[in-house]
């Protein structure tokens, strides 16, 4: 394994891998001394492009802990602003012996491209590429289920996977690169998915995807989902109106009280909510869904931790590198 682009081409066999490794990482941060030795000597650079507080600080915090030097790179305030290009900023952080370079960029294609390129030899994480793909988010969030998939059925959670498992995807799919990384993550664990969204906010295409596409999120919930995933409305990169009004959007595709409500009233005790992060309260989840004991939301932040240490072990720690 020498790039992390992308879950759309990752096997079964890689990701559950990912996920068993990340359990033993995760019992990392239950130690007195939350550090191993695993990456001493080994440097990562996290790379943005675009502004982050959840996966920068995760990442940054998983190299730390697998005893990785780590540099903190931010487009703002660099030679980026000075018109620097991204060959020549790669090419600078080579110079100075970035063994993994995870970066997040607002044009899709950007880490594939710059895996592709003999710019640089390090590994490359993509951490969020404009409307593509988020592939560690996708694999924190299958960590989670897997987790909850486990107690549910009673089934082990190392080496397992998610068949049988009902997932509703929520929202703003059209700007979402979670959505995308999600679904096929999802899917080659085995999982059924429902995405469901205004027309305005599903990509052209989508109903070629492998998913059940509804734009009645009542209806998706009364049909008793596993887990609920809303997703982020991204106003910041929309250039048009996609709904009437955020009180008509919020109406009829935010998961409300009166709809969390409605899981309890139908018996769906076991149905878990999940988002990514950061959370328009009031919008696509009101704040009583987002605190609920439904709620994964601060278990996938502690989980990010643990499947991006995973990562980065597999990428660096020398077994499979070239």
């Amino acid at each position: 394994m020498k790039h992390l682009l992308s879950t759309l081409d990752l096997a079964r066999e890689d990701a559950v891998r990912i996920l068993d490794i990340a359990e033993e990482m995760a019992a990392v941060g239950t130690r007195e001394i939350k550090k191993l030795p695993a990456l001493r000597g080994r440097t990562v650079v996290n790379l943005f492009f675009e502004d982050s507080t959840r996966t920068r600080i995760s990442f940054e915090a998983a190299a730390k802990r697998l005893s990785a030097d780590v540099i903190n790179f931010a487009a703002k305030g660099s030679s980026v602003s000075k018109g620097e290009s991204l060959k020549d900023t790669v090419q600078t952080l080579e110079a100075i012996g970035a063994d993994a370079v995870v970066i997040r960029h607002w044009a899709s294609g950007a880490p594939a491209r710059l895996a592709a390129t003999d710019w640089i030899s390090a590994s490359v994480v993509n951490a969020g590429d404009g409307t593509h793909e988020h592939p560690t988010q996708a694999l924190l969030d299958a960590f989670t289920l897997r987790r909850h998939w486990a107690r549910v059925t009673g089934g082990p959670s190392l080496g397992g996977d998610l068949r049988g498992m009902r997932v509703v995807i929520v929202g703003d799919v059209l700007h979402s690169r979670v959505a995308r990384s999600n679904l096929w993550l999802l899917r080659t664990l085995g999982a059924e998915v429902v995405l469901v969204a205004p027309p305005t906010l599903l990509p052209v295409g989508a109903e070629a995807w492998p998913c059940t596409i509804s734009y009645d999120l009542d209806a998706a919930l009364a049909a008793g989902p596993d887990a609920v995933m809303m997703l982020r409305v991204q106003g910041e990169r929309m250039n048009a109106s996609f709904f009437p009004s955020t009180r008509e959007y919020s109406r009829r595709w935010g998961l409300d009280d009166v709809r969390v409500a409605g899981l309890d009233e139908r018996g769906h005790a076991d149905t878990v909510i999940l988002h990514p992060g950061p959370m328009n309260r009031g919008l696509e989840i009101s704040s009583a869904a987002a605190d609920s004991a439904r709620s994964t939301v601060l278990q996938q932040v502690s989980n990010g931790v643990a499947v991006r240490m995973a990562v980065l072990y597999l990428l660096l720690s020398g077994e499979k590198r070239g």
